[in-house]
């Protein structure tokens, strides 16, 4: 990639109207150092329902529903549910988190996962619906082993820090455990 287009990229990014702040702005609550990546819906109709805490990340097409509008053609009410998720979750790809749910801390949530029930700190959960897979502690002690294992590949490797073909055939040929670990 080169340095213009990303340079361009930059700034097309910057300016488009931050989706984050209009969810803010109607009463969304969200802690520090929250990562929203692309296409992540927050239920916009309901966001004052919904309380993110610190060090969160939401994944690429993750959906956060504060409302169920199952209800309304035959009781005339739409359901409505607070959505609490605590601090140093990651919310994987895909996920959906259903109204009335509560993720406590610490809390890993896999990829494609649907959040019915409370989730309690320190667990990682996937499926549908969601099941306590293992603990974040045995999760992290895991994923530790394999890093220890490599390979490991500095910030250079992203597409953020440009990335070339060559480096992406490196990185290929590198994981022959089909798995390894950037910056």
């Amino acid at each position: 990639m080169s340095w213009l287009y990303q340079q361009l990229r930059k700034l097309y990014h910057k300016m488009r109207e931050d989706p984050v702040q209009a969810l803010l702005d109607r009463g969304l609550r969200v802690g520090c150092n929250f990562c929203m990546m692309e296409e992540v819906k927050i239920d916009h109709s309901h966001c004052w329902h919904i309380v993110i805490g610190d060090d969160v990340t939401i994944a690429p097409r993750a959906h956060i529903l504060a409302h169920d509008a199952s209800t309304k053609l035959k009781l005339g009410y739409t359901r409505i549910g607070k959505v609490t998720i605590g601090s140093r979750v990651f919310i994987g790809a895909g996920v959906i988190i259903l109204p009335g749910v509560t993720i406590g801390d610490d809390v890993v949530v896999g990829a494609g996962t649907i959040v019915t029930r409370d989730i309690v700190a320190g667990q990682v959960v996937a499926g549908n619906p969601a099941v306590v897979v293992c603990s974040t502690q045995e999760y992290l002690k895991r994923r530790q082993q394999e890093l220890n294992e490599g390979p490991i590949f500095d910030s250079c490797y992203t597409l953020s820090e440009g990335v070339d073909e060559v480096m992406k055939l490196e990185m290929n040929e590198r994981m022959t455990k089909r798995i390894g670990y950037v910056e």
